[in-house]
């Protein structure tokens, strides 16, 4: 498995190297956001691990451009603890975060659990049902689309998982820790804020009124259904 790591401090990106090469991983290095957009359109690259905070281009943008060419799992990595970056990376197509300075054994567990996600989705586990279908949207798990009305509409990957989480149980209420150990397969450490997210950025691509969802709901104090 190739990952990439990007970051401007040069010491953690030696640091990253040296876990994830223990692992047995092949580490891909940029400096800046530039650089990590070359490095994936010329290299098979399975994961990324982003600072948010770097000169020539940041992370966020970095992150939009690579949403043009790629559904790569990535994980961002800031040094602020805020939540303001970390809710923009995940709507704009972020998979995780991580906060600096991180703990090696946790974020090994968060590149094994993105690249495990990586593995399944893409075909080695075969789904009992093939196409899902709740009013105009509809799941292809053969193609890996999604379209509404016929129009294809562009997901995540962990879009496309809750959507297809929810999709396969249609009516049933699922919590935030429920999707989040279901799709990410990890402990729901900050599960509430990080599936709200996605959540809502499901409802800006596949409902009309997103702030009057029709089958994208929220049960309150419970969790999250797909209305039949």
């Amino acid at each position: 498995m190739n990952i990439l790591v990007c970051d401007d401090e040069k010491d953690i990106v030696s640091a990253l190297k040296i876990y994830l090469t223990a692992e047995g991983y092949e580490v891909f290095a940029a400096y800046s956001g530039m650089e990590a957009i070359q490095i994936i359109e010329e290299h098979e690259i399975h994961l990324v691990l982003m600072d948010i905070m770097m000169p020539q281009m940041d992370g966020i943008t970095a992150m939009v451009k690579i949403r043009e060419r790629s559904n790569v799992p990535v994980i961002l990595l800031t040094a602020k603890s805020e939540d303001t970056d970390k809710v923009l990376g995940l709507t704009i197509g972020a998979d995780d975060y991580i906060t600096k300075p991180f703990n090696p054994v946790e974020l090994q567990a968060r590149v094994k659990s993105q690249l495990r996600r990586y593995t399944l989705l893409g075909g080695n586990v075969k789904a009992e049902k093939d196409v899902y279908t709740i009013g105009g949207i509809e799941l292809d798990d053969r193609a890996k689309e999604v379209t509404l009305d016929g129009e294809k509409i562009s997901l995540t990957r962990t879009e496309y998982e809750i959507l297809k989480l929810l999709m396969e149980h249609p009516g049933q209420v699922f919590s935030p820790h429920q999707i989040y150990t279901r799709v990410w397969k990890d402990n729901p450490y900050g599960a509430e804020n990080t599936v709200a997210v996605h959540i809502r950025h499901l409802r800006e691509k596949l409902e009309y009124n997103p702030a009057e969802p029709k089958h994208l709901k929220a049960v309150w104090g419970h969790g999250y259904k797909m209305e039949r």
